[in-house]
Parts: C-alpha cells; structure tokens; sequence
C-alpha cells in the first residue's frame, strides 16, 4: 500500500511539473566526443559514420560534439565527455598537452574509449616519433604493412559472453578492408574478443601476421576501451554484425552495458 500511494505521489508531481519526465530521461544521457579525420582516403568512411552516429545518438538520447584535429583536447575538455571515439584518427600529430590529458583521462575510469581502424597506425610517420605510451595501451604493438588493395575475410568471434559481442554471430564477413599487421600479435597484453581468420582472405594475399586479433580491450585501464580494427569501407555501416560491434562497444564503455 505504501509503495502504491509513493507511486501516485511521483505521477501527480509529473503532472504538477511539466518537466519532471524530461529531467529524469536527461540523467541517463552521456556526451560523447567524436575524434574524426575530415580529408584522405578515410573520408568516405567518415561520411558514413556521421549519419549513422547521430541516428543512434537520436534514438540513444546521447549526444555528440565532433572535432577533426587533437587542438581542442585538454584535461577540462575531457572531463565533458564520458565517451570518445577516435574514428580513424591516428596516435600522432597529438600535442603533448593533447596526449598527457588522453592519458589521463584512460586512467581515472571516468569515460571510456573507442578507438577504429587507423588508431593502430603507430610507428614513425609525417615526422612524428611514435607514442611509445599509446603503443603500450593498444598492446605493445607498432604497425608494420597492409593490404593496400584489400581483402574480404571471415572475422572470429573468440569471446561469446563479453556485452560487446552481444547479439553478433560467431563469424561474419568484412567484404573490404585494408587488414593491418603489427610487429607481433597484441594478444598477450590484451583481452581479444574477436580476430580474422587469414586463411578467408579473398583475393589471398602474402601479408599475414599469423595470430591476427581485431577487436580487443585492455583491461589494465580503469577506462573502459575497446579497439576494433575494421574502419576504412563505408560499406561496412551496411553490415549488421559490425554495426552491433560499434553499437555494444559505445554503449559499453559508457557504462550503460
């Protein structure tokens, strides 16, 4: 009976405060920062995930600040955002300011990260030294090669029970994709949920790195954080598997998984 009259109690105040329902719906929202690339052979791949993030973001109740380069990035900015998507972004060209505030903000387990594709470009390129510190985050690699005129291939689900794999099948096709190698496979310092299968390869192709995870999270952060290596082809916002990948990733660093 208490219960019932508390109950009633909280339906009368919505209807003597208009805003009542809105300002409980506006708690669960989060913000999230989008770190995208607006020029180069990623556009077309930008392009397609903007819509497609802000549809979710719509239909979330999330919302989303983008910005195309690292000079907005400090520690009070961070503190804004309770996610940030790198989407296709490389580890360099960052200011120091930049990347002392990222490092910061991966250990204080107040936001959670989600990084594709060109996040993994690590090594020495446009003359910038590698960020030895990232490097270690993404498992202790450096990126070595590519397939530069692609490769479909068959991507393995390696752990089932993880939120992020939730409601994708054990495997699924990538028709387009660029398939990094790095100087030695990340698995031994980081949590793999799911890797590509190189034997797929179609058409076949010399550049291999044999145990070859794609989707992985370490779990040494207090931030949540998830890397998925497939990001160049906007075709991929047509494939469901992958879109449920990004979806459970966004919503699991965010702590709503």
């Amino acid at each position: 009976m208490k219960n019932s009259t508390l109950y009633i109690l909280l339906i009368l105040s919505c209807f003597i405060q208009p805003n009542c329902l809105a300002q409980k719906q506006k708690k669960s929202h989060f913000k999230a920062l989008v770190l995208y690339e607006n020029g180069g052979h990623h556009l077309d791949f930008t392009k397609a995930a903007k819509p497609w993030l802000n549809k979710l973001a719509i239909d979330s109740s999330f919302t989303i600040d983008y910005i195309e380069n690292t000079k907005a990035i400090n520690e009070a900015f961070l503190k804004q955002y309770q996610v940030f998507i790198q989407l296709d972004y490389p580890p360099y060209t960052w200011s120091e300011e930049s990347m002392q505030a990222f490092q910061k903000y991966m250990n204080n387990g107040k936001g959670g990260w989600v990084g594709l594709h060109h996040a993994t470009l690590l090594g020495e390129f446009d003359g910038y030294p590698m960020w030895k510190w990232f490097s270690d985050f993404m498992g202790g690699i450096q990126f070595v090669n590519y397939i530069p005129d692609f490769a479909s291939a068959k991507v393995n689900i390696e752990d089932k029970s993880h939120p992020v794999t939730k409601g994708i099948p054990s495997d699924f096709l990538i028709k387009k994709e660029e398939w990094y190698i790095y100087d030695k496979s990340p698995r031994s310092n980081v949590h793999v949920l799911a890797s590509v299968d190189e034997s797929t390869y179609e058409p076949d192709s010399k550049i291999k790195m044999g145990d070859h995870p794609v989707v992985w999270t370490n779990d040494h952060f207090k931030s949540r954080n998830i890397y998925i290596f497939m990001g160049h082809a906007p075709e991929l916002f047509e494939n469901e598997a992958y879109t449920t990948l990004l979806r459970n990733s966004i919503f699991w660093v965010a702590g709503r998984k």
